[in-house]
């Protein structure tokens, strides 16, 4: 099983290293370095663009007087990182799949379709309501306590713990 530490957002322009300042707009890239998800933040100004191995990217504000407030969810960001997935037959990736699967369903971006039997698994048929694409995912059977594990995951991936 692969490893996962990501750390939060940072408060430093990785291409810069200058401290973000409250108020200041910047880019989060969410990439895979040596078999990990890791998160960078750049100042708006600074951005280079999207890295070659990028899973996905999105804009942000860094929160003024540093108050805590509820993570945006970005349906965008989330369809980019679930397809990316498709087909990864690490189970810890599987498993973050579904689980950003389960948030996209019920962002009701992702559509349930239907379900089905297929070589002894169980598998979700879900459609995309912007798109209109059809995806098919595995059911891994986690259970409550797995999903919540792996959404923290997920959650510290994107910054929003």
């Amino acid at each position: 099983m692969i490893d996962y530490d990501i750390a939060a957002p940072g408060r430093t322009c990785a291409a810069t290293n200058r401290e973000l300042k409250p108020g200041e707009r910047f880019v989060a890239v969410l990439l895979e370095e040596s078999g990990k998800f890791v998160r960078k933040d750049y100042a708006a100004d600074a951005w280079p663009g999207p890295p070659e191995q990028y899973v996905a990217f999105w804009n942000g504000r860094i929160p003024p007087n540093d108050k805590a407030r509820k993570p945006t969810f970005n349906d965008d960001l989330l369809i980019e990182w679930f397809q990316h997935l498709d087909g990864n037959p690490e189970p810890n990736r599987r498993n973050i799949r579904y689980v950003v699967a389960l948030l996209l369903m019920r962002r009701k971006r992702l559509k349930f379709e239907d379900a089905k039997r297929q070589n002894g698994t169980d598998v979700l048929v879900l459609r995309d309501a912007r798109t209109g694409t059809r995806h098919e995912l595995s059911d891994p059977r986690l259970t409550e306590d797995e999903i919540a594990a792996v959404q923290d995951e997920v959650f510290q991936a994107l910054g929003w713990t």
